[in-house]
């Protein structure tokens, strides 16, 4: 009963729309109605500003750390929550009850809930991401790869148990179906190229 609890918390916590918030606090509009329509950092950053962008990019990377740690302190570190809590708050973000299900990409999220569960396969494949941004300033393209690679890092660096190893293959999988209107951008030429600034291109 008390691990389900968990993971009932971990989804509502991924479910705080932090960039939603972030913007109508500071301008009254509604993110979802500007940009891309995404909740996430990216966009709040391209559509708000930069201070903005990285406020929820920090908050967004908290709420995945925290749900995942908080579920090993309360479980004795079991990976099988630990994995399962990782999942929850990603599809909190992706789903917010708060929102009526329409959320973001959950790539933050994803960041926070691996930096505490699989450090090192995360920090693997940030190279990858880093690259495949600085070589196309596609904020989405890196994610993509970057989760597509996830799955088997963590199964050459960390040699996990499966629990996690199927977190990992499900969270990476997620990110990349969260990103299919990205990836017809791409194909067609039309995607947001990432600017620091705030703006795109």
């Amino acid at each position: 009963m008390i691990p389900a609890l968990i993971l009932i918390g971990a989804y509502l916590l991924g479910g705080v729309p932090f960039g939603y918030l972030l913007v109508r606090w500071r301008t009254g509009q509604d993110v979802r109605g500007m940009g891309s329509g995404n909740i996430g950092a990216t966009n709040v950053l391209r559509t708000t500003g930069r201070a903005a962008g990285v406020a929820t990019l920090l908050l967004d990377i908290g709420k995945g750390y925290f749900a995942v740690w908080l579920t090993g302190r309360l479980t004795s570190g079991d990976p099988l929550w630990m994995s399962a809590a990782a999942v929850a708050v990603m599809l909190g973000h992706g789903f917010p009850i708060f929102l009526k299900f329409r959320g973001g990409k959950a790539v933050a999220s994803f960041v926070g809930a691996y930096l505490c569960l699989t450090p090192a396969p995360l920090l693997a494949v940030s190279g990858v991401f880093v690259i495949a941004v600085a070589a196309s300033r596609y904020i989405s393209l890196g994610s993509i790869l970057a989760a597509a690679c996830f799955p088997l890092a963590v199964w050459l660096i960390s040699h996990p148990p499966r629990a996690v190893l199927a977190a990992a293959a499900f969270s990476g999988a997620f990110i990349i179906w969260r990103h299919a209107s990205n990836i017809q951008r791409l194909r067609a030429g039309a995607e947001h190229r990432f600017s620091f600034g705030g703006g795109s291109k």
